[in-house]
């Protein structure tokens, strides 16, 4: 009899399964630390200004007036303009006039309009909480003696013979009518008025930022000059 051999295959053993890896982008890896830097000094700049700077009660007139404590004086407003001036001059001998000359001069003038801070005291602020409206007074503006740029001047000479004497004359009183005249000239409605609306844009711009830092975001401020009617809240 013939033996029949059985051979039985063993199953081979299941293969691993291959080994996946996930591997997490470079740059969030990096950005990762940075991101807690930025937040770490964010949150050191909130309590910083929580602790030293916002304060629930803070007084907004006090900060109002710690705004214009640095400054004696603010310029508001310049005018540049030019200014006609005419003088004679006439030399002579036992009365009677013997040389005569005339000059005509153009000279550019400039006045500055300034706001006296120092006149500044808590009287001229006052604050309606119910509102949030800041409310200033402010004194009458300061205008600057006439600046005359006589290096620019243009002048006109009529005369045979001008002497040294004369052309210095002519000048010295030219440039005295010009000085009075860019001095009447700078009192003009329509420039005061310029100037009283340039003093008021820049103390509102000057108080802002003063009373957000104070904690007042919503503040409004309204200014008015002595004997004007404050402007409705």
């Amino acid at each position: 009899m013939d033996e029949k051999l059985t051979q039985t295959a063993a199953a081979a053993p299941p293969e691993p399964a291959p080994r996946v890896e996930r591997h997490t982008p470079l740059a969030r890896i990096q950005a990762a630390p940075w991101l807690i830097v930025i937040l770490l000094l964010a949150a050191t700049a909130w309590l910083t200004w929580r602790a030293f700077f916002y304060n629930p009660n803070a007084d907004p007139v006090g900060s109002a007036m710690l705004a214009f404590q640095k400054q004696n004086s603010l310029t508001v407003f310049s005018s540049r303009f030019e200014v006609v001036a005419e003088s004679t001059n006439a030399q002579g001998v036992l009365g009677i006039d013997m040389i005569k000359s005339r000059q005509a001069a153009i000279i550019p003038a400039m006045v500055e309009y300034r706001l006296d801070l120092s006149a500044m005291d808590r009287d001229r602020f006052r604050w309606d909480a119910g509102s949030s409206t800041l409310a200033v007074t402010l004194p009458a503006l300061r205008v600057s003696r006439p600046n005359l740029d006589e290096a620019q001047a243009r002048t006109f000479t009529q005369g045979n013979f001008v002497t040294g004497g004369a052309a210095q004359a002519l000048a010295r009183n030219n440039s005295l009518q010009a000085e009075r005249k860019a001095a009447q000239f700078a009192q003009n409605p329509e420039v005061v008025a310029l100037a009283r609306q340039a003093a008021k844009d820049a103390v509102r711009q000057n108080l802002a930022i003063p009373l957000q830092v104070a904690g007042f975001e919503g503040a409004k401020v309204v200014v008015a000059f002595d004997g004007e009617q404050p402007p409705a809240k």
